[in-house]
């Protein structure tokens, strides 16, 4: 896949538009679409999208809990098997366009002979205008515009990446797998903690996430597969602030690997969640929290090798 805002090729494409936030199963059913109608039409397929979320340049301290980085983003849109990824600085002067304006750029500096709309889809300054209105101004500018199918999960209902967010934020990784086609994952750097988990007999590695508005899901304690160095191991991971311990403020992000020695400080590491094994909870005692700690970790095992 080529990545970039300027191509030199010239080469006529069928493209669809989106941020593509979690390039999830209706994200890539869209994709698909717009594969087939290009191998149809004979052009490349491409994708048009934005590195920032759109509402975080308009609204600076708008924090928009992203289900995947830019980089991330990128690298799930290259599995796609679609052709051209344009990735457009969404600036000021963008968000000013409207959507006629902003569908000649797309033909004249692109190439893109064909846009394929999703079918709940609006862009342009004030996003007034729908469908009918894009094939008008399609016809005008000589770019074919056509409907996207919506997708549907096996049970009927919709996929967004909203609602996905909404059972992260509630810690339902599982049914948000469904949605995605995939395990939520985070990325991040391994950084020094308090070391009480040695002290435990559950020694964890602590998680920096690379990205800050990369959404955490909600605390509590998780079944995960943990990527590092090129091998994955099983886990249990605890997302919170360590009530039990009460030694500091801030939410930590902490996982313990299964039959795992190494030291990885300062190592890469990807968290992938398989399932929620319980909330957050404030033991009477350390003894008490450790004869929940081996419980914990028979589930993950289950979960995670049965």
């Amino acid at each position: 896949m080529k990545i970039g805002d300027h191509f030199s090729d010239n080469c006529p494409k069928v493209a669809t538009i989106g941020f593509f936030d979690g390039v999830h199963r209706g994200h890539r059913f869209l994709i698909e679409q717009v594969c087939a109608m290009a191998a149809e039409r004979r052009c490349a397929s491409a994708v048009v999208t934005f590195p920032v979320h759109p509402r975080k340049v308009m609204q600076p301290e708008y924090c928009p809990q992203l289900l995947t980085t830019c980089r991330e983003k990128e690298e799930l849109l290259a599995a796609t098997g679609v052709d051209y990824c344009l990735m457009l600085d969404f600036t000021s002067e963008l968000a000013c366009c409207s959507a006629h304006d902003f569908m000649a750029l797309l033909k004249k500096r692109y190439q893109i002979q064909a846009l394929v709309i999703g079918y709940d889809h609006r862009f342009g300054h004030n996003r007034s205008e729908g469908f009918d209105d894009y094939v008008r101004y399609g016809a005008e500018l000589g770019m074919e515009v056509l409907p996207a199918s919506a997708y549907y999960c096996e049970d009927g209902g919709e996929v967004s990446s909203s609602c996905i967010r909404r059972l992260l934020s509630v810690g339902d990784v599982s049914e948000a797998a469904r949605g995605l086609g995939y395990d939520y994952f985070l990325q991040g750097t391994v950084v020094s903690g308090y070391r009480v988990g040695h002290t435990l007999g559950f020694p964890t590695a602590n998680l920096r996430v690379d990205e800050a508005d990369k959404l955490v899901p909600a605390d509590g304690v998780y079944a995960v597969r943990v990527t590092v160095d090129g091998c994955q191991y099983g886990g249990m991971l605890s997302i919170g602030y360590r009530p039990t311990l009460d030694n500091g403020p801030d939410r930590s992000i902490e996982v313990y690997i299964f039959d795992f020695q190494a030291d990885i400080y300062n190592h890469p590491l990807r968290l992938s969640f398989v399932r929620r094994i319980r909330d957050e909870l404030k033991f009477t005692s350390v003894d008490e929290l450790v004869a929940q700690l081996h419980k914990d970790e028979a589930v993950a095992r289950q979960l995670l090798f049965a």
